[in-house]
C-alpha cells in the first residue's frame, strides 16, 4: 500500500489500478540530496470532500506515501521512490513541504517511518543491513500479492539522518536475514513500539520497549495481522487483518508465506487492548472482496479513518473512510477517483495528511495535507 507503502503496498496498489483497474553502509554512502521541492500547491478537491479545506500538495513526482506527523505536528516523515533512487528511501520535511531531506542510507529499501516523542529521532525499517541493493519485486504471475521481505530490520536515526542504529533485532549480523520486522508505530507516551513481525512463523503484531528490548507477541490468530496503530490514549491498538478459515484459503496463505508473499484481496479492521486482550472485529466483509487497510484514529479516539475499495464495484479504486468503533457511522472522506490512502491526523486533530494519485502524472502518488473540518 505504499508506493512501496507499508512494506511495498503502494507499488502493489498502483499495479492493481493499472492491471485491473549497517551503519557501515550508512557511513560510507555519500548523500546526494534532491533539489528543493516546489512550494506547496493548492490542490482542487471534490466538493463532496466536506471535511477537507485548504488542500495542499506537498510532494511532486515519484512515488511518495506513508507521511506521519511528529509529536509537535511541525514535521512529517515519509517514504519515497524519487530522484533516481531505485526503491523507497526515508525522508523528512516540514508540514509546508519545505526542509525536504533524505535520512536513510540510499541503499536497500525502507518503509514505515515514525517519530520519537521528542522529535529528535526517526525509526524506520530497512533491508540495507543484509543487501545494499533493492530486494526483488514480487512475482505477479501468482496474482495480486504483497512482498513480505525477510530482510527488514528496524533502525533508528537522528532527524538529520546521522547516528544510524539497529534497533531490532539488536543482534543483527551482516548477511543474516532478520525476518520481516516493519509497520512500526511508537506509543503516545514514547515508551513502546508496536510492529508486525514473522518471527513467530506467522505474521503477527508484536510490541517492544522503545530501545528494542523485551519483544512480546500480541496476536496469535493464524493469518496476517498488521498495520498496528496506537489509540491517542495508548490504551488500544487498531490493525488490519486477514484470517483465512476455509482449508483452501488457509493452505494458500501458508504456501505464499513460505515464499514471503501474502495475497491481500480481503482485509478487515480490528481493535484490541494494548496488551492484546479484548480483540474486536470492526468490519466483516471478506465475502464481498473488500480490502480495508491503513487504519488510524480520530483525535478523540472514538473512530478510525482508513483506506478501502468498498465504494468501487470492481474493487480497483481506494478512498478514505471513517467508521465508529462499533462499526456504525461509515462515511466516505475522499473522492479522488484513483487511490487515496494512509490517512492520519496531526496530534491536535486540526490537520489531515494522506497519500493520493490526484494531480498525478503517470499514476505518481504524492503527499497531501488539508485543514480538517469536523
Amino acid at each position: 500500500m505504499c508506493c512501496t507503502i507499508r512494506n511495498g503496498f503502494l507499488t502493489a496498489f498502483a499495479t492493481v489500478t493499472l492491471v485491473s483497474g549497517g551503519a557501515v553502509a550508512f557511513a560510507k554512502y555519500r548523500r546526494q540530496q534532491p533539489p528543493p521541492p516546489p512550494k506547496p500547491l493548492m490542490a482542487a478537491h471534490e466538493p463532496r470532500e466536506t471535511h477537507l479545506k485548504n488542500v495542499r500538495q506537498l510532494t511532486f513526482g515519484g512515488q511518495n506515501a506513508e507521511a506521519y506527523f511528529s509529536a509537535d505536528g511541525k514535521k512529517l516523515t515519509f517514504q519515497s521512490e524519487r530522484d533516481g533512487m531505485p526503491c523507497d528511501q526515508q525522508y523528512v520535511m516540514n508540514t509546508d513541504g519545505t526542509g525536504l531531506k533524505r535520512i536513510s542510507t540510499g541503499t536497500g529499501r525502507t518503509t514505515c517511518g515514525w517519530w520519537t516523542k521528542d522529535g529528535k529521532r526517526v525509526i524506520f525499517s530497512s533491508t540495507h543491513g543484509v543487501d545494499p541493493g533493492c530486494p526483488a519485486k514480487p512475482d505477479y504471475s501468482k496474482g495480486y500479492v504483497w512482498p513480505i521481505y525477510p530482510t527488514y530490520a528496524i533502525y533508528s536515526a537522528k532527524a538529520d539522518g546521522s547516528d544510524l542504529r539497529v534497533l531490532f533485532p539488536r543482534d543483527l549480523k551482516s548477511g543474516e536475514e532478520p525476518g520481516y520486522n516493519a509497520e512500526s508505530v511508537i506509543s503516545p507516551d514514547g515508551k513502546q513500539i508496536v510492529f508486525c513481525s514473522d518471527r513467530s512463523g506467522d505474521l503477527d503484531i508484536w510490541v517492544m520497549d522503545i530501545d528494542g528490548k523485551n519483544p512480546r507477541q500480541l496476536t496469535k490468530t493464524m493469518g496476517y495481522d498488521g498495520g498496528p496503530w496506537w489509540s491517542p490514549d495508548g490504551k488500544q491498538i487498531c490493525f488490519r487483518a486477514y484470517h483465512p478459515t476455509a482449508e483452501k484459503e488457509t493452505n494458500e496463505y501458508k504456501a505464499l508465506l513460505k515464499q514471503h508473499l501474502i495475497r491481500p484481496s480481503t482485509l478487515d479492521l480490528y481493535v484490541m487492548n494494548a496488551d492484546g486482550s479484548n480483540m474486536k472485529q470492526i468490519t466483516n466483509e471478506a465475502s464481498q472482496g473488500i480490502a480495508s487497510f491503513a487504519p488510524s484514529w480520530t483525535r478523540d479516539g472514538k473512530a478510525l479513518v482508513f483506506a478501502s475499495n468498498r465504494a468501487d464495484a470492481k474493487r480497483r479504486q481506494f478512498e478514505v473512510f471513517r467508521i465508529n468503533l462499533d462499526g456504525t457511522g461509515l462515511e466516505q472522506i475522499t473522492y479522488g477517483g484513483q487511490f487515496d490512502g494512509f490517512p492520519n491526523f496531526s496530534p491536535d486533530g486540526k490537520k489531515f495528511v494522506w497519500a493520493s494519485n490526484r494531480n498525478g502524472i503517470n499514476r505518481e502518488t504524492n503527499v497531501f495535507i488539508a485543514d480538517w473540518i469536523p
